[in-house]
């Protein structure tokens, strides 16, 4: 088996915290189980588990949980131009990537689980709860002793996503995560933009937080709305010969990295837009010196365009 321990030491070097949820993750897969991940958008449940698969050196059939995956394209198909040459001969069926994952003993990793359809579900609860698979015309297929089932998906309120039935959870480990904290995801932006500046990245990723707990928001941004800001700010500051940190850089770059991101709640009157403005002078307009003592020196919001003043 493989040295877990020398793993995980070389795993926590690669990633950002999630020392607790890398334990578990290779306990889990050690012990011979499947697995599932679940938490919000953007949280690493992928990298986790791709960094997982990489450090042991197991294959990794990755598949894409949406409702037109089909049981047919999980387990695969017989060519239909060799079968009118050949017949339905072993040689002509082409494996999809839960049979591959069977026969290589590799991780079939399925991203967004609870999007995948009932009965694409049910050819996974076989395979888990016997490690065969029975193929009409080609017969019996045993799983090999290192397969294993690695999945993440989305909390269940989540747009798009079904609740996932009790024999699924009966046949797996399930890892709930959720987002880390600011310092983690200070230090993911900055290993993923050398030379940004710190002050702007604490800030960021500080404005990227206030979205998930915002009255006039539904959905926050995830990590992905900070590393996308600090990218875009830098071209954008060079682009137009100013600061990061001025307005007419910084928050147009905030605007077009987060915008897109977050999901206004129903009834609220203002704009995803409206909102990010508003934030960007709540946690920007701190490090802003304007003369007179106005709002931007002060750190009171100022009204975004559009927006009314009460």
């Amino acid at each position: 088996m493989h040295d877990v321990r020398s793993a995980l030491t070389r795993l926590s070097g690669q990633l950002v915290g999630r020392r607790r949820e890398l334990e578990l993750v290779l306990a889990a897969l050690e012990a011979g189980r499947h697995i599932v991940i679940e938490g919000p958008p953007g949280t690493g449940k992928s990298t986790l588990l791709r960094a997982v698969a990489d450090e042991l050196a197991v294959g990794f059939e990755f598949v894409e949980g949406n409702a037109e995956l089909t049981p047919a394209r999980l387990v695969g198909h017989f060519d239909p131009a060799r079968v009118l040459a050949a017949g339905y001969d072993p040689e002509v069926f082409v494996d999809g990537p839960l049979v591959t994952a069977m026969r290589e003993g590799a991780l079939l990793y399925v991203e967004e689980l609870n999007r995948v359809p009932e009965e694409t579900l049910n050819v996974l609860i076989t395979v888990m709860s016997e490690r065969e698979l029975h193929v009409p015309r080609l017969g019996r297929i045993v799983a090999d002793p290192g397969f294993r089932l690695v999945a993440a998906m989305n909390p269940f309120d989540a747009v798009g996503t079904a609740r996932i039935s009790s024999a699924v959870y009966d046949r797996v480990c399930r890892l709930s995560v959720d987002y880390q904290s600011a310092q983690e995801e200070a230090a993911i932006v900055e290993r993923s933009t050398p030379g940004a500046d710190t002050q702007w990245v604490e800030r960021i990723v500080e404005l990227v937080r206030r979205t998930r707990d915002h009255p006039d928001l539904r959905v926050g941004s995830s990590v992905r709305g900070a590393l996308d800001a600090t990218a875009v700010v830098s071209s954008l500051a060079v682009l137009r010969d100013q600061p990061a940190a001025s307005e007419a850089v910084g928050l147009d770059a905030v605007l077009i990295s987060l915008s897109g991101r977050v999901r206004v709640r129903e009834g609220s009157m203002r704009t995803s837009e409206e909102i990010i403005t508003a934030l960007w002078h709540e946690v920007f307009g701190r490090a802003r010196s304007a003369p007179n003592g106005d709002a931007a020196s002060t750190g009171k919001v100022t009204a975004p365009t559009g927006a009314s003043r009460s």
